[in-house]
């Protein structure tokens, strides 16, 4: 005769951190496998998940930003319904055959299908980890950047920090080294773009002055931070990491998060945080 103990595994001890899934962990390939078996959709959450993808599509099509709150207790799923979002977005054939979503994801397969692009290159996604940070702006625009350092190390680096401090730093410098050396570390001064189109153009003294009193957000201004961070002043990015004043505002910084996501050729962004 076989016991109910013989069937059941039941450990000696549980925390609390057992009952919840980390997202940036639980879309990583390894683990998720794990994630959708372990994933129990009810009705309730399948019509979240119709709420969620028409949300995305809206975004998608009116090329605007859009934004929800999932609320819920400690526990009670929020991260693992996002990891399973981004699985589906990602392309996941586990989490796209959840027969509970299968309404929901025939029903927007085809505008997601039909967006532009490779399908590594229709959702960038972006999974956080906000404990530990000390401002949103640290989390969302430095988390981005951490992001975007590892699925893109060739990328230049987007201009979401804060540059006056850079910018005085790189006048000193320029006034040191000399033009000659100075903007030879910039880029090109043929200005060859390396693959990367006006990003990796050259830079001369008449267009660094230009960029230096241009707008916050402008073109040149931002290729600019991008530039100095990743020559002159690589350890910046780093520097800044925990600073609230070390990156612009949330606003801007998500338009230029949007910029530099269409210039690495993706289709939108979706931040799950």
């Amino acid at each position: 005769m076989t016991l109910i103990k013989e069937l059941i595994d039941i450990p000696e001890h549980v925390d609390k951190g057992a009952f919840v899934l980390r997202l940036t962990e639980g879309v990583d390939d390894a683990a998720a496998q794990q994630t959708v078996d372990s994933y129990v959709c009810t009705d309730q959450l399948a019509d979240c998940f119709e709420q969620a993808l028409m949300l995305i599509k809206t975004a998608v099509e009116e090329n605007s930003s859009r934004g929800a709150y999932l609320h819920g207790s400690f526990g009670s799923g929020k991260s693992h319904f996002m990891a399973i979002l981004h699985l589906i977005l990602q392309g996941n054939t586990a989490a796209k055959s959840i027969t509970e979503l299968a309404a929901a994801i025939d029903k927007h397969s085809g505008w997601i299908d039909a967006l532009p692009g490779d399908s590594d290159k229709k959702f960038l996604l972006v999974p956080y980890h906000m404990i530990g940070k000390q401002s949103m702006e640290e989390g969302v625009l430095g988390g981005y950047v951490a992001h975007i350092s590892r699925v893109h190390p060739e990328a230049p680096i987007p201009g979401v920090y804060k540059a006056e401090s850079l910018f005085e730093d790189a006048m000193r410098l320029r006034s040191t080294l000399g033009d000659e050396v100075f903007f030879e570390g910039l880029g090109d001064a043929d200005g060859d773009a390396g693959g990367w189109g006006e990003l990796g153009a050259g830079w001369t003294a008449q267009r660094f002055e230009d960029a230096i009193e241009a707008p916050p957000t402008s073109a040149d201004r931002v290729q600019l931070i991008n530039a100095l961070i990743k020559s002159h002043f690589q350890a910046y990015a780093t520097v800044a990491q925990g600073q609230a004043e070390a990156f612009v505002d949330l606003d801007s910084g998500l338009a230029i998060v949007s910029q530099h996501a269409q210039t690495l050729g993706y289709s939108a962004v979706v931040l799950f945080l």
